[in-house]
């Protein structure tokens, strides 16, 4: 397996497939790189250099006691695509993993980005507060942290079922997603898992959005149950200078069945345009 090693000391595990153009995806809690191998293997088909890591405290990355921070998780991206270097690269983030990419952009610049794509993503921000009074309410937050220490093992396998859209009236439902959405947030350690919600819940991406520079795909499931796209993608691609918003009727926070295949669709397009 493939590693690069922080300036901290952290080592980050990353997959890296293809050649040609990089395309980097950053996954969302509380899974890890192995959540975008359908569309790794896509772009790397397409001509692409398909590049995904596990976050650290994730999947078969490192799991430190400290870092477990947006700075730090963008900090930790950015020497990932200078170990490589990486040049001209599309940035693909999902939900956290949208965080991450605004708030690398945010930190390092766009120098070494050509595009960014943020899918259901966090950003501008998810909770509730003074200047975003549509959030929502920390006590939903306050509930996840609650889940996970009680008992993350079944509380992964019960947020399955919303994140994919399964719990919804005729949906079809898969109980290896549901299988495969546990096993990798079980990858997670408990003390990452824990501190990445506050990190995807109140971390405010405004700026960073602001920075952004390079052509943007601002895409979002409209029936996101985990981040609803009304606080998110609609704020988001305001904000964003150049931005391309598609939201996806029916669309849940998870990519599955025909909304995958529309996004995976619109990614084509976006990366190869």
């Amino acid at each position: 397996m493939s590693f690069i090693t922080t300036t901290d000391g952290t080592k980050i595990f990353y997959k890296d497939w293809g050649s040609g153009q990089p395309v980097v995806f950053s996954h969302g809690w509380p899974l890890n790189a192995d959540v975008w191998d359908e569309q790794m293997k896509l772009v790397a088909d397409a001509g692409f250099r398909a590049i995904a890591h596990d976050r650290r405290g994730h999947g078969r990355s490192d799991q430190p006691w400290t870092g477990n921070d947006m700075d730090t998780y963008a900090d930790d991206l950015a020497q990932l695509v200078q170990t490589l270097d990486l040049t001209d690269a599309i940035h693909v983030g999902h939900s956290t993993g949208g965080g991450e990419v605004a708030r690398y952009i945010g930190r390092h610049g766009s120098s070494r980005v050509a595009k960014a794509v943020l899918l259901g993503a966090v950003p501008p921000i998810m909770v509730k507060t003074d200047a975003n009074p549509d959030g929502l309410p920390i006590d939903v937050f306050d509930g996840i942290r609650a889940g996970v220490l009680a008992d993350r093992s079944q509380f992964f396998k019960d947020l399955a079922e919303p994140f994919y859209g399964f719990n919804r009236p005729d949906a079809a439902r898969s109980q290896g997603m549901v299988d495969s959405f546990q096993a990798w947030g079980m990858q997670c350690g408990l003390k990452g898992a824990y501190d990445c919600i506050k990190q995807f819940s109140e971390t405010d991406f405004t700026a960073d959005l602001e920075r952004i520079d390079v052509p943007t795909l601002v895409a979002h499931g409209e029936d996101d149950q985990i981040v609803p796209y009304t606080d998110a993608a609609l704020k988001t691609a305001e904000i964003v200078k150049d931005a391309t918003l598609k939201i996806y009727a029916g669309g849940s926070h998870g990519l599955q069945g025909e909304y995958r295949k529309a996004f995976e669709a619109d990614l084509l397009a976006f990366i190869k345009g």
